[in-house]
C-alpha cells in the first residue's frame, strides 16, 4: 500500500509509540470528515403555483447534481429537502420551522409567494436560527432585508422595463391588473414614478383576493375603461385566467405580464390564439435560447441527464442559478462553512459572473440582478425574444 505523505509522517509516530497496530488502525481514519450540506425548501408543490415551484426545484437539484458527481466543494456533497406548503402561507411557516428542526439546513431557497414570505419574515425563524435564504419568488421584500438574497430582479425593475417599453411605442393609457395585498401600495408606488417619469397614465385599475383567481370583477372594470395596454402583476394561473376571460370578452388591449407568469403555466389553459402578442417580464435569461454560457451550460446538463418530470421554464432557470450562487459562496469558504459564515460570504459577493449572467450582493443590498428583458409569445404559443 502506497502512503501518502502525512501518513508517512504519523507511522514514523507510530514507531515510536505502543499499541502500533491501534495506531496502524489509525492511519485508515481520514484526517477530515467531508460533510453534506443541506439545502431546504418549503414551496407550493401542489396547488395553484406547483408547476413554477417544483420547476424551480428541479433547477435547484439539476446544479446540486453536478457539483456531487464532479466530487462536490472541498469534498462537500449538497442535498436538497424539500416541504410542501401548498401556497398556504402558516403551513410555509410550520414547514419551514419543521425542516429547520429536523434537518438542520445549512441554507433555504425556492420559497414562494408574497403572503408566503412576509408570514416566514414575521415568525422570526431566520434571524432565531441565523439561517440564510437564497432565491425565492415574491415582489414584496425588501432589498435591505437582513439574511433574504434574491438572484433576480425587483419588481421595480420590471415595471420600469414594461413601462419604458410603452412610452417608447407611444402608449399613453395603460391599465393595471394585480393581486391583492400588504405590497399594493409599494405596486402602486412604482407604477405611479415609473409613468410619471414617461409621461404615461395609469387609465384604470383591479385587484383580485391574494391567494385566489377570482379574477371575474377585474376583467369587466378593465374591459369597460378600454386602456391601449394592460399590466399584469400576478401569479401564473391569475394570469391565464385573467387573459381567457379578458380575450373572450372581447378585450383588445396589448398585455404586458410581469415575470410571476410562466408560459408552461399559462399555456396549459389558453390556447395560441389567446396567447399570441402576450409579452412577458423575464429576470434571467432564455432558458430555450444558446446565448451565453449559463444558458450553454444549463442545456448541456439538460440534453446529458434524465428528462425532468416538468417542462423546461424561466422558473427552472432561476432555480438553477440559486444553486450556482450557494455553492459558490460555500466554495468561498473554504472548510470553515457555517450558517453565519455562508450569510458573510453572500453579502461580499460582488459581481459574481455566472457565465453572462452577473449577481451581486453587499450589506444593506440583497437584491442581486438587474436583468431585465421583454418576451413576446408567438403565433406558435412559444416565447421570442
Amino acid at each position: 500500500m502506497k502512503l501518502s505523505v502525512e501518513e508517512t509522517k504519523r507511522m514514523r509516530i507510530c514507531n515510536f509509540l505502543p499499541g502500533g497496530l491501534i495506531c496502524l488502525a489509525a492511519l485508515a481514519t481520514p484526517l477530515s470528515h467531508a460533510a453534506q450540506f443541506v439545502i431546504g425548501q418549503v414551496a407550493p408543490l401542489s396547488g395553484l403555483d406547483a408547476g413554477q415551484a417544483r420547476a424551480y426545484s428541479t433547477g435547484l437539484q439539476m446544479y446540486l447534481n453536478q457539483v456531487n458527481k464532479t466530487g462536490g466543494v472541498n469534498g462537500n456533497t449538497f442535498v436538497l429537502t424539500r416541504k410542501d406548503d401548498s401556497g398556504r402561507s402558516e403551513d410555509t411557516v410550520s414547514a419551514t420551522r419543521e425542516l429547520l428542526a429536523e434537518s438542520r439546513p445549512l441554507v433555504l431557497s425556492g420559497y414562494f409567494g408574497n403572503r408566503n414570505m412576509a408570514a416566514l419574515l414575521a415568525s422570526g425563524l431566520l434571524e432565531k436560527e441565523k439561517v440564510p435564504l437564497v432565491g425565492y419568488r415574491s415582489s414584496e421584500v425588501g432589498p435591505a432585508t437582513p439574511l433574504v438574497y434574491s438572484v433576480r430582479a425587483g419588481l421595480q425593475d420590471e415595471i420600469n422595463k414594461i413601462v419604458d417599453h410603452l412610452a417608447i411605442v407611444g402608449i399613453k393609457r395603460i391599465g393595471l391588473f394585480y393581486e391583492e395585498g400588504s405590497g399594493s401600495a409599494l405596486l402602486l408606488s412604482s407604477i405611479d414614478d415609473a409613468m410619471k417619469r414617461t409621461g404615461t397614465t395609469l387609465s384604470a385599475k383591479a385587484s383580485y383576493p391574494a391567494g385566489t383567481a377570482k379574477v371575474a370583477q377585474a376583467v369587466s372594470t378593465l374591459a369597460a375603461a378600454e386602456p391601449q395596454a394592460i399590466i399584469l402583476v400576478a401569479g401564473g394561473s391569475s394570469t391565464a385566467g385573467f387573459v381567457d376571460m379578458y380575450r373572450s370578452a372581447g378585450g383588445s388591449a396589448q398585455l404586458f405580464s410581469h415575470s410571476g407568469a410562466d408560459i408552461e403555466q399559462i399555456a396549459k389553459r389558453l390556447s395560441e390564439e389567446q396567447m399570441q402578442g402576450l409579452a412577458i417580464a423575464q429576470v434571467t435569461p432564455n432558458p430555450y435560447k444558446i446565448s451565453i454560457r449559463l444558458t450553454k451550460e444549463f442545456n448541456d446538463l439538460l440534453a446529458k441527464g434524465p428528462a425532468p418530470d416538468v417542462p423546461v421554464s424561466y422558473a427552472m432557470m432561476e432555480g438553477y442559478i440559486a444553486a450556482k450562487v450557494i455553492v459558490e459562496a460555500v466554495r468561498r469558504l473554504g472548510s470553515k462553512v457555517t450558517r453565519e459564515a455562508l450569510s458573510s460570504a453572500l453579502d461580499s459577493m460582488d459581481r459574481y459572473d455566472l457565465g453572462g449572467y452577473q449577481v451581486a450582493f453587499q450589506p444593506g443590498m440583497r437584491a442581486g440582478s438587474r436583468f431585465v428583458e421583454l418576451s413576446i409569445v408567438s403565433s406558435s404559443g412559444r416565447i421570442r425574444q
